[in-house]
């Protein structure tokens, strides 16, 4: 017979759905570790390091990195911002112009823009998608956009024919930011390749990551060797590097920064580079498990699959009945989800118009500039589609599924005993509020 406390959520302090631990991540190996401690012993830490005779991981991975995205160049860098942000400095963006980017995005999209002394125009989503909408990003050009940035997120690929078709006929170059879809691909070729540039992440909660760190590939030279500059202070490799001596020639055709990748963390991605294709095949038969036994409910449902695309579960996305949750806002749902399986969830980001951490007016670079100031203002763009998108879809951090069909189980168990409890929820939350107040 079933317990009070099993018929008590979680947050109430009934028992959790889910006491066994999910799978571990970031996950690692004896290889791994190889790969490390060779560097401790190498006596090269990073690029701007003495050549020790032999190529640094830096390079290597950059090489295999580009093969693996159809590429055929590679720059590693310290972080995805850094990856959009010498990305946008490589096509020459600056003062005065407007970058496209979806109006539901990590702030980095627009950090970097700012960065550059643009102003991010927010564009809204495909609802079916939730990546930027083709249509309404041709609605959003104007005389100024310099860049279409767009972005492959929550296990989708963003409508590439549309945004590539738009590119050319503007005459602006497209970047992918493809931090949420490593080997994602597109009518079978590796996202990231298609545009003029790509852009990764690989912070800690990627599918590929050494903590932090990013990369930006390219088959175009001339971007390339803007793009290395860049981000090593104006140097580039020598193409006869002598032992012991450095191997960054000073060039100084740009003005760069120094966005360089430690040989640690370029060692943890050469090794975990090989794991990839294996780990992203079993995030999609997980994803396919749970999309078979979601067939016996209507709570909840994986958003459609384009028939073009190849998606990578970066995460786990399910768009959720709300009816089914008794009035329950999708954060307390996310909430009671997060306390019965002992995982995070969470709803997706909100909004770029009203995310609290895009806060542009707190930026001194347009001080003084009150036209500029005021094209910055986020309340400016209407972005209903991102709205109600925030309002309806739940995520899960990509390690869920990496675990067994019982994590599928335990995922659909708790959604029901939510939902079931959906009148205990909304009074908990109900009262959270009062006390608030």
């Amino acid at each position: 017979m079933q317990s009070q406390l099993d018929r008590r959520l979680a947050l109430q302090g009934g028992n959790k759905v889910r006491e066994l631990p999910w799978p571990e991540w970031p996950t690692h190996d004896d290889g791994t570790e190889r790969a490390l401690h060779a560097v401790l012993h190498s006596g090269r830490w990073t690029i701007s390091g003495p050549f020790t005779g032999e190529s640094s991981r830096e390079r290597r991975f950059a090489r295999q990195f580009a093969e693996y995205c159809d590429s055929k160049f590679c720059t590693p860098v310290a972080s995805g911002t850094a990856s959009l942000t010498i990305a946008l400095l490589a096509l020459g963006v600056g003062a005065g112009d407007e970058v496209l980017i979806p109006g539901l995005t990590w702030v980095a999209c627009a950090s970097a823009t700012m960065a550059m002394g643009a102003v991010p125009i927010l564009v809204d989503i495909d609802p079916t998608t939730l990546a930027m909408s083709v249509e309404a990003a041709r609605r959003a050009v104007s005389e100024r956009t310099a860049a279409i940035m767009v972005v492959h997120p929550y296990c989708q690929v963003a409508n590439l024919d549309g945004f590539l078709t738009l590119s050319s006929e503007l005459g602006v170059p497209l970047v992918e930011d493809c931090s949420q879809a490593h080997g994602a691909r597109w009518r079978g070729q590796r996202v990231g390749s298609l545009g003029a540039l790509g852009c990764f992440s690989m912070q800690q909660s990627k599918v590929l990551t050494s903590g932090e760190g990013g990369a930006v590939v390219t088959s175009d030279r001339a971007l390339y060797e803007r793009l290395e500059q860049l981000r090593a202070d104006g140097r580039m490799f020598s193409a006869e590097p002598r032992r012991g001596s450095l191997e960054l020639e000073e060039v100084g055709l740009v003005q760069g920064h120094n966005f360089c990748l430690s040989e640690f963390q370029a060692a943890v991605l050469l090794d975990r580079l090989g794991h990839l294709d294996a780990e992203n095949a079993r995030r999609r038969q997980f994803a396919g498990t749970l999309a078979r036994i979601f067939q016996s409910t209507d709570l909840a449902r994986l958003p459609p699959q384009d028939v073009h695309a190849e998606t990578t579960y970066y995460n786990l996305v399910l768009e959720l009945d709300m009816a089914r949750f008794g009035g329950n806002s999708v954060d307390a749902v996310a909430r009671a989800m997060t306390a019965e399986l002992g995982i995070q969830v969470s709803p997706v980001y909100r909004p770029t118009n009203r995310h609290p951490l895009y806060r542009p007016h707190l930026s001194p670079r347009y001080r003084g500039d009150a036209v500029r100031t005021a094209s910055l203002d986020p309340a400016r763009f209407a972005l209903p589609n991102a709205e109600a998108a925030r309002a309806r879809f739940i995520t899960f951090p990509n390690w869920v599924l990496l675990a067994d069909e019982q994590g599928a189980d335990d995922i659909l168990a708790a959604l029901r005993k939510v939902a079931a409890c959906s009148d205990a929820l909304r009074e908990m939350e109900q009262g959270i509020l009062h006390q608030a107040f």
